[in-house]
């Protein structure tokens, strides 16, 4: 898991190289047949990575955009009118059943469909209109890690061909924001001791750093056995705030931008808790805060997108290092979580 979380800038970097020709060729083709919606399909670390296509899209292009329920498909064989949509699978190993499924379904039901994967040869590359190629080499640890950076950046890509105001000068220099990322390991591995006896946990992210939030609890999950719930900052207030109490464990994304004021309240009333907080953010943020993870790179960017653009790949970095290093304080092995394998079939 550490090796390949290591390896995301030179994956990030061959990805971008080798499968721009074929978002120029999206982009050619959305120009003149634009979807009326998007639909992403995908379980697992890939539909967090979904969650962040959704909003990407919508902000960056203003078409709808939608998480796919599979189950429509698969358990109630339900026709849906997917005529002028676009039908994303998402899949690391492109064998996830279901979300195959969805993207044959949609094929019959008149949509243009596309598939992001790691593997060239897998059922998803084959049954989809287009095939994206997530290039980060083959993925040995159970716990995505590089794959899901990746996907991240084809969905950058995809919302570029589909009309949205990315700079692609600025997503060749996201290597370098994951690299400065990586320089904090050892003060990670540091923090992660302080968590050794941690069993649950809550994970706070907004908006485009919404997605990593639920990335970062699978990985607390899956890797260290801690029972990580989710939130967005405003969901928790409608309820779930309730459970929290003393010294209990809240990490939080805090990106510069539109999200920075809402979470900095929830920041604030988690303190007058007396939660133990811990703070991802980077250099850019005009605050620091005491218990905080500080990329050392600048994040803001001038165009018509979002400060927070940017972020979500350099700042799931050091939730997969926390979570990887985590998971050695507490004696287990992250590559063999228990009940799990690498490709998992559900319908």
């Amino acid at each position: 898991m550490l090796a390949e979380i290591h390896e995301q800038p030179v994956a990030l970097e061959r990805t971008l190289r080798a499968e721009i020709k074929v978002f120029r060729a999206l982009k050619k083709r959305f120009e003149s047949h634009r979807p009326r919606l998007v639909v992403l399909a995908a379980r697992g670390t890939s539909d967090n990575a979904g969650q962040f296509g959704r909003y990407l899209i919508e902000i960056a292009t203003g078409i709808p955009t939608s998480l796919s329920a599979p189950s429509v498909a698969t358990l109630y064989h339900a026709t849906v009118d997917l005529r002028d949509a676009l039908v994303v699978a998402i899949s690391q190993s492109g064998e996830s059943t279901d979300t195959n499924v969805v993207l044959e379904e949609a094929k019959q039901q008149g949509a243009f469909t596309v598939g992001i994967t790691n593997e060239a040869s897998s059922t998803l590359a084959r049954i989809a209109d287009q095939a994206i190629l997530v290039r980060a080499g083959r993925e040995k640890s159970v716990a995505a890690t590089k794959t899901y950076t990746g996907q991240l950046l084809a969905l950058y890509l995809l919302a570029w061909a589909l009309g949205a105001p990315v700079d692609l000068d600025d997503l060749r220099h996201l290597p370098d924001g994951v690299i400065a990322a990586l320089k904090l390991e050892d003060e990670i591995a540091t923090r992660a001791e302080r968590y050794r006896f941690m069993d649950h946990a809550l994970v706070i992210g907004r908006g485009l750093n919404y997605a990593n939030a639920f990335e970062f609890a699978l990985k607390l999950m899956e890797t260290c056995y801690v029972v990580a719930e989710r939130f967005s900052s405003a969901d928790l207030l409608h309820g779930p705030i309730a459970m929290v109490g003393a010294s209990f464990p809240s990490f939080l994304f805090a990106p510069p931008g539109p999200t920075w004021a809402v979470i900095k309240e929830m920041i604030e009333k988690l303190e007058s808790l007396q939660a133990e907080t811990l703070v991802i953010t980077d250099l850019s943020h005009p605050e620091s805060h005491t218990r905080s993870i500080r990329i050392p790179a600048h994040f803001l960017h001038r165009g018509h997108l979002p400060f927070d653009v940017y972020t979500p790949i350099p700042y799931i970095v050091p939730a997969q290092l926390f979570a990887a290093h985590l998971a050695t304080v507490k004696g287990f092995n992250p590559d063999q979580p228990r009940g799990l394998s690498k490709v998992t079939l559900t319908l």
